[in-house]
């Protein structure tokens, strides 16, 4: 409790509704696992480098289906993981040397958790933001970037990596660019095809690799279709499906097979976050690579014993039971009663909203743009101050040591997924109050940082 007469709405909080976790599907999966002395002791011993073979090959199953790439993807091309953030690390333990390896390229607003990521690999002061449009990352900015880190680069005689031995299974990129580029967190936009082919054009001219989450694909619905019908295919290829096939693909003449996309792939927005399991998908040789980062070659892989109950939700059918029947439904629910009221209460005020003429949504989150002079920080400040709303200013979401003066100060997130149906549209109610108030004292001449006190906005993630 806070003092508060209103109770506490967190909009900014990015995790699944909890009564919609599938406990009786784990319980299931859990006790014929368990119950089974082979399968038992398989998810209980250390388990091979690149995990739990049949868990692979359910994956590989299951994402061809979704994704219905040219071809049907070898479960070769999968490691298990444990989970997308630990795997992002992996990545850059293997595949990227803190010298050689010029800079972090980032879409930019992005998922700011990632950051510190990318800085404990030793790249502080080298994250770099890509500002994106209505067709996802901005490639001539990306690309005039690019051009002027390898003339710096070729400057400081930086031409062989410094740090990271070379190993047959590994190799170190030049460059590591950064993206969630379906349903994004946080601005919740789709890349387009074109921009995705061209990015991995770029990818390859440069050496970088594109490392993508892929972590909201399945969580989609249609806009404002009551009940929204079930999607079980995906509005784009990924990234990683473009390098596999693109221009001769990963394994074209003059490649060196490690290719320039991977694919993080997480049961936790699907299934559950404490699960702490996902997947890599790449080229052959690139998943081989990864498999060999040393906190796997010391402990073996990831999640093991988790990797054996997915395994059992995928091969039962249950996990995509659960998705379709129950997370696309349901999400997509609190998305339309959440969008419906911005549209009528917000946008009147001066709202936008990224790409409005979609008409496939998902993900966890609404991005939305302020009508100046209104600044996201101080709202976010007064949303909580007045209406005991937590939201996330834009602020957030820079690229950190990379934000520009002004970016997305005017940009706020909100997460329709955590909160229950019944408050979602109260909600929208304070928020709008909030907007309302600082408005009118701006007609009125006065000062907005005058209605805020300056404390923190509360760090609602774990609350």
């Amino acid at each position: 409790m806070n003092g508060h007469s209103k109770a506490l709405i967190n909009l900014l909080k990015g995790w699944p509704n909890a009564g919609l976790l599938p406990k009786a599907q784990l319980r299931t999966a859990t006790a014929k696992v368990l119950s089974d002395p082979d399968l038992s002791s398989e998810g209980l011993l250390y388990g091979p480098l690149l995990g739990n073979k049949s868990l692979r090959v359910e994956l590989a199953a299951w994402l061809t289906r979704f994704y219905k790439p040219e071809r049907s993807i070898e479960w070769e091309r999968i490691c298990i993981s444990g989970g997308a953030s630990q795997n992002l690390a992996c990545i850059l333990q293997v595949f990227s040397d803190p010298v050689f390896t010029r800079n972090i390229w980032m879409v930019s607003p992005t998922y700011f958790l990632a950051c510190r990521v990318f800085e404990d690999s030793g790249f502080i002061g080298r994250l770099k933001g890509v500002p994106e449009d209505n067709d996802g990352i901005d490639i001539e900015y990306l690309r005039k970037g690019l051009e002027q880190s390898e003339r710096d680069a070729k400057s400081n005689g930086n031409s062989k990596p410094m740090l990271k031995p070379q190993r047959a299974w590994n190799k170190v990129y030049r460059h590591i660019i950064y993206a969630v580029p379906t349903f994004a967190n946080p601005s919740s936009t789709t890349m387009s095809l074109e921009r995705r082919q061209q990015l991995v054009a770029v990818a390859r001219e440069y050496d970088a690799l594109v490392v993508t989450d892929d972590v909201y694909d399945q969580l989609q619905w249609t806009i404002s279709s009551s009940p929204s019908p079930t999607l079980k295919e995906a509005v784009q290829p990924r990234v990683v499906d473009i390098d596999r096939f693109y221009q001769g693909g990963a394994e074209r003449a003059g490649a060196d097979g490690f290719g320039n996309a991977v694919s993080n792939g997480s049961f936790s927005k699907i299934v559950a976050p404490g699960c702490r399991a996902g997947w890599a998908e790449g080229s052959e040789m690139f998943v081989a690579g990864l498999s060999n980062a040393g906190s796997t070659n010391s402990g073996s892989a990831p999640s093991q014993l988790t990797a054996s109950f997915m395994t059992e939700l995928l091969a039962s059918g249950e996990l995509e039971n659960h998705l379709y029947m129950t997370l696309q439904p349901s999400y997509a629910r609190r998305y339309n009663i959440m969008i419906d009221a911005i549209k009528e209460i917000l946008v009147p005020l001066g709202i936008t909203l990224p790409q409005s003429e979609r008409t496939v949504v998902g993900g966890y989150f609404i991005w939305m743009s302020l009508p100046t002079p209104l600044k996201a920080d101080d709202l976010a400040i007064y949303a909580q101050q007045e209406e005991n709303l937590v939201i996330a200013p834009g602020s957030l979401f820079g690229v950190a040591g990379d934000m520009k003066d002004g970016e997305l100060e005017r940009e706020v997130r909100v997460c329709f997924a955590s909160v229950e149906e019944d408050i979602i549209r109260e909600s929208i109610e304070r928020l709008g109050r909030a907007i309302s108030r600082m408005q009118d004292a701006v007609a009125h001449g006065q000062e907005v940082s005058s209605l805020v006190s300056r404390r923190k906005v509360v760090d609602a993630r774990y609350q």
